[in-house]
């Protein structure tokens, strides 16, 4: 028998192995009706019910909608729970502009990418870097330190003062168009590069290419504003204004300018070319060129557990990323590894370990979210309330149960507070991240 081939002979005896296996009644009328469904463990979802032994006050749910900015929406929501609790607001559905980041994050994306054409203009075209830049450009997603470069350079604002959009809510069509006109002038970049055109002549056109796409945005957006009123009323009743204070004011004034630079990412990502207690960061990764590099410190599992614990139990939330696809029910709000037992309902081995997952493309960072409470048993979390970004009509009114097991298979990143580092940890912070190449899996950005 040829064992290259799949040959009549092989096909003959997989059928008859699996019409004698006692699953093929199952699996035509059971499994093939939906998978999830004849999977599903139901002892998992009563051990899975929302009670915390820790857990915050929470704000009403917000939705990204049809856009990737969960990334955006999860660090606003951050940013906002910091400023009820210093406020003592009373509007539970207060929300900062997720589509005033989104305009910014854009904005900057393209620059980014033009400088990062330039930069290669002399690599040949068909060569990875080249056709990585091209290929992944301007999409809705994002990082942490991505997130901090905006606001620090151009401030924030509620979200009365700059509105949701058709295309903010759904932007596909709008990513395409701009994607479109970026690819375009990438190209005409590199025609100039290889006709010896002169730097300032590129830079030139580089400036022009830049002004029709920031009036593109503000077509698809709305300009953002330059300055707003802030009001609102705290938790005695009183009455405040805030009149014609500018976005980079309001957050200097309500959080501190050094605000976010308390925060660091912390990854667990087990494979073998990243050591644990070393810092990463990926080539190409970023929005805003002069902006903080996006790094990442690799730590196991168990530490990101304890400074996320430690962070919820003193009143903070936790930005945090994961693979959220996985073993995951939207309806119940459940993300959990013991859900579906996909391996018997099936009859196949699909156990693989979290680093072949990241080295082999079968998981990666997808989505971010906030860990908002906690139910901790001997000293360790048995499972986590996570606030969505999805609207009220998913998970249990926006809220999701995530059991330790699933935080330490597929949750990639957690952003903290840098006193929960241990010294050794904040000393290895500061050494010289190793660079990545883009294409690296801890180089996914969450949407």
């Amino acid at each position: 028998m040829n064992d290259r081939e799949i040959t009549r002979e092989l096909v003959d005896a997989n059928s008859q192995e699996f019409s004698h296996s006692g699953r093929a009644l199952v699996a035509e009328g059971i499994i093939s009706s939906g998978i999830d469904a004849a999977a599903r463990r139901h002892e998992a979802v009563s051990r899975m019910e929302p009670i915390f032994s820790n857990e915050l006050n929470t704000m009403d749910i917000t939705n990204q909608k049809k856009s990737g900015r969960c990334w955006i929406f999860a660090g606003m929501n951050v940013m906002r729970y910091a400023l009820a609790k210093k406020l003592k607001l009373r509007d539970a559905d207060f929300e900062l502009s997720q589509s005033y980041m989104m305009f910014w994050d854009k904005r900057e994306k393209a620059n980014y990418f033009l400088e990062s054409v330039i930069d290669t203009a002399g690599e040949d075209k068909d060569g990875r870097t080249v056709m990585w830049l091209f290929s992944t450009l301007l999409g809705d997603g994002g990082q942490w330190d991505m997130l901090v470069s905006l606001i620090e350079k151009y401030g924030m604002a509620p979200k009365y003062a700059m509105r949701e959009s058709f295309h903010s809510s759904n932007s596909a069509r709008m990513n395409a168009l701009l994607k479109r006109k970026l690819r375009r002038d990438g190209v005409i970049l590199r025609a100039m590069h290889e006709k010896g055109r002169p730097d300032a002549e590129i830079r030139h056109e580089k400036a022009e290419m830049m002004g029709e796409f920031y009036r593109m945005l503000c077509s698809f957006l709305g300009e953002p504003p330059r300055s707003f009123d802030f009001a609102y009323r705290d938790g005695d009743g009183a009455f405040h204004r805030d009149e014609g204070i500018t976005p980079l004011e309001f957050y200097h004034k309500y959080w501190g300018e050094g605000y976010l630079r308390r925060f660091v990412s912390v990854i667990n990502a087990p494979t073998d070319d990243k050591p644990f207690g070393r810092t990463y960061t990926v080539k190409y990764l970023g929005n805003v060129v002069e902006g903080r590099k996006v790094t990442y410190l690799n730590l196991p599992t168990e530490e990101l557990e304890r400074m996320a614990r430690a962070q919820i139990n003193d009143g903070e939330p936790v930005w945090f990323g994961s693979d959220v696809g996985k073993y995951s029910d939207r309806e119940d709000g459940i993300l959990d590894t013991g859900l579906f037992d996909y391996e018997n309902a099936l009859g196949a081995k699909l156990d693989m370990s979290k680093a072949d997952m990241l080295d082999y493309g079968e998981s990666c960072l997808t989505h971010a979210m906030m860990l908002v409470g906690c139910d901790v048993i001997n000293g360790s979390a048995a499972k986590w309330k996570v606030e969505n970004s999805w609207g009220p009509d998913v998970g249990k009114k926006g809220f999701f149960t995530m059991s330790a097991a699933w935080f330490g298979q597929y949750v990639c990143q957690v952003v903290v507070d840098k006193k929960y580092l241990t010294p050794e940890q904040l000393a290895a912070l500061g050494m010289q991240p190793t660079e990545l190449e883009p294409w690296d899996p801890i180089g996914s950005l969450a949407d």
